[in-house]
């Protein structure tokens, strides 16, 4: 497995509260908040203080142990406390709809609590230590898909990614920056080409930064300009990471990565999905069945808080969109790189 170490450490649980970056000040000031309360959580899922699915996904885990912490205190019966908690749960789960590791992450911490034959504190205990070992594992589970990853990058690639999937979207090392981190430490000619990422610019803001802070190469390009570079022969390869992927392949993403795959499948690039198995949704057949988050329409309207277009234009703002399975070439999990027929390669993936 990569020696590389990210110097980022997105979430973490401290004591009995959840220390994390705050992504929303990216890259003006780098600043980890201490979220202490349930709501303040939800909050903080909702208006992307953490962002990305495998971090979204922790940040919920926490959420429910810092509502158990809260319910603790109140005089209820163990029966109350597991019924109110398993409603908070619920809640948690509901502050973004596309990113199904948050949906995952908390049923883990639930089946904890319906399983759990302990007092209420020893509860509270259970689902702390759960969310310790959920990401704990993230980490893990990040560099085996990034060495994984590795194998397929050619000497010397230049990796087009789009949004961010790196260490500021996990709890610390990244899926498909994590491909670009372990194919670098074997070979330090590799370079990135990051798509800057309208409307919130997570490519620019947040990839640019934790590349150029491990000391890969890095260059930013708009997001209408990969094809472009395609042409050009400046790209070797497409790797993205996913919020959501349906059990035929259809993967969810950052909107604009459905354009990069079109763009890829024409000049005959490798597109590469890179994600956890946790990030596999069996339940749902097609990408037909995600839900697209739709946001405000000011992410659109404005950048740093300054008014970029017509004040009365319509918008239209939907967060994600969904790849078609047969754009993508390869889903580099942890438990190796998917291939078409991705029904049967899932399947087996979740058998093995």
């Amino acid at each position: 497995m990569s020696n590389f170490k990210s110097k980022i450490k997105t979430i973490e649980w401290v004591e009995n509260y959840s220390k994390m970056v705050d992504q929303t000040l990216l890259p003006e000031e780098f600043k980890y908040v201490n979220i202490t309360t349930g709501d303040s959580m939800y909050k903080a899922i909702k208006t992307m203080i953490v962002r990305g699915a495998p971090a979204i996904g922790v940040a919920g885990a926490h959420g429910v142990v810092l509502y158990a912490q809260e319910l603790a205190k109140e005089n209820i019966s163990r029966d109350e406390f597991i019924n109110k908690l398993l409603k908070k749960a619920d809640y948690m789960a509901s502050s973004r709809p596309t990113a199904v590791n948050l949906m995952w992450a908390v049923k883990k911490q639930k089946e904890i609590v319906k399983k759990s034959q302990s007092d209420i504190k020893g509860i509270v205990e259970e689902l702390k230590a759960n969310a310790i070992k959920l990401e704990n594992e993230d980490i893990e589970i990040n560099k085996k898909i990034g060495d994984f990853g590795a194998e397929v990058v050619p000497k010397g690639a230049t990796i087009l990614t789009h949004c961010n999937a790196g260490a500021l979207a996990t709890v610390g090392y990244g899926t498909a920056l994590g491909v670009v981190r372990s194919a670098f430490a074997n070979d330090p000619t590799v370079k990135v080409f990051a798509d800057e990422t309208r409307p919130r610019q997570q490519g620019a803001r947040i990839t640019t930064l934790e590349l150029t802070m491990d000391g890969i190469p890095t260059t930013l390009i708009t997001d209408g300009m990969c094809s472009y570079f395609m042409k050009k022969g400046m790209i070797d390869m497409v790797v993205v990471g996913a919020d959501r992927i349906a059990a035929n392949g259809d993967t969810a993403n950052k909107i604009g990565t459905y354009t990069v795959a079109i763009a890829a499948k024409y000049h005959n690039i490798p597109f590469y999905i890179a994600a956890p198995l946790s990030t596999i949704d069996t339940s749902i057949k097609t990408g037909d069945e995600i839900i697209i988050e739709e946001r405000s329409r000011e992410e659109v309207t404005h950048i740093n808080g300054k008014i970029i277009c017509a004040p009365d234009v319509n918008v239209i703002n939907p967060g994600f969109d969904v790849t078609p399975n047969e754009l993508i070439t390869g889903i580099i999990t942890e438990k190796g790189i998917l291939k078409p027929d991705y029904k049967k390669s899932i399947l087996e993936a979740f058998n093995c």
